[in-house]
């Protein structure tokens, strides 16, 4: 069953994000192999960052946290200390400490064969990479690759978190794809909306190799019907947070009720 979406489904943000990120990354490579064929190859290169901010995830993205909260009997609010038999006062409120979270974050790099030099890198954008304190280790790589001449394809398929472009002309849209080209000084955006579709993005290469193309539509559509994601979603609950707009919420109502 396709989602019933035309462009990113929302419900795809929550517990399944890590599998859609992974299986995504994985699509684009396979999508872009054909086209860079013999000089280029599309490579998924893993790297692991620690979430230790994720407090807005928690019921969302992580499993719930349990907060444990110690009732309090006005007639015993004191306890005698056992050494220095001085009375304390019990904690209101226990809560567990907060680990960080090492997260996986799948990119697609690509290659050339001659020396495996890195020429495009497509980052799909993690909940981890828009808060920090990972979103300034994440802008420093952007710059990094930037000195490098290295294409940067951005893919934010995420409404939670800041934005790792922070300009002012950007609309308020739920997703952004955007492509940086190497010594270019432009950065090309696709601003989408909830009922946008996906678009089909250029990939650049080498001068003179033309850009390869990806169908980022194709590229979802495969994975959320390769995965099942329809059997684990329940489309009569409320979409994770942020809500959206009355506006979107409406339309929303009448699309999932044609499949309802």
């Amino acid at each position: 069953m396709p989602s019933p979406f035309p462009g990113m489904d929302p419900y795809l943000e929550a517990a399944l994000w890590p599998d859609v990120h992974n299986a995504l990354a994985s699509k684009i490579r396979a999508f872009l192999a054909p086209q860079l064929r013999p000089k280029y190859v599309a490579r998924l290169e893993i790297y692991v960052v620690e979430d230790s901010s994720f407090e807005n995830e928690i019921g969302i993205l992580y499993p719930d946290v349990e907060v444990l909260q110690i009732p309090q009997n006005r007639n015993t609010r004191e306890v005698p200390n056992r050494l220095s038999n001085v009375a304390t006062t019990p904690a209101s409120l226990t809560l567990p400490v907060m680990q960080p979270v090492a997260v996986r974050i799948p990119t697609v790099e690509i290659r050339d064969t001659a020396n495996n030099v890195l020429v495009s890198c497509i980052e799909i954008l993690s909940p981890a990479n828009k808060r920090e304190p990972n979103i300034t280790d994440y802008r420093k790589k952007r710059q990094r690759l930037y000195n490098a001449n290295v294409h940067l394809i951005e893919i934010d398929l995420l409404r939670r978190g800041t934005r790792p472009l922070n300009y002012l002309r950007i609309p308020s849209v739920p997703y952004l794809i955007s492509l940086t080209r190497a010594g270019s000084g432009v950065i090309d955006l696709w601003t989408l909306t909830l009922q946008d579709i996906l678009p089909t993005i250029p990939v650049p290469l080498r001068e003179p190799d033309a850009d390869a193309v990806l169908d980022l539509q194709a590229a979802l559509n495969a994975i959320y019907d390769e995965a099942g994601y329809d059997l684990s979603i329940d489309y009569t609950q409320s979409p994770p947070p942020p809500a959206f707009s009355e506006v979107d919420r409406e339309w929303m109502r009448q699309l999932l009720d044609r499949i309802g």
